[in-house]
């Protein structure tokens, strides 16, 4: 059985996708013309990545309820070096 490649693996080939004028006009002002495909696959995988993680989101919280949204705080302030009172402050 053949599987396919992960986000980001395989060869190169190319698609056409339709896109607005002020949005490719932004991308080549922040790409260039030779950067825009790798601009472009770098916000897909990032999306895809994105799409993931909710999807898992949902299905633990479907397994085991929904998240304590004072624990992720906490954890949030721990990871960066807060303490529990400068947490609070901001």
């Amino acid at each position: 059985m053949t599987t396919s490649p992960a986000p980001g693996e395989g060869p190169v080939r190319p698609v056409s996708v339709s896109l607005h004028e002020g949005t490719i006009a932004a991308l080549k002002a922040r790409t260039g013309k030779r950067g825009m495909s790798a601009y472009v696959e770098s916000l897909i995988q990032r999306q895809l990545e994105r799409d993931r993680l909710r999807e898992l989101i949902e299905n633990a919280e479907a397994d085991h309820g929904p998240v304590d949204q004072s624990a992720v705080d906490a954890k949030r302030a721990l990871l960066r070096g807060e303490t529990a009172g400068s947490a609070d402050a901001a």
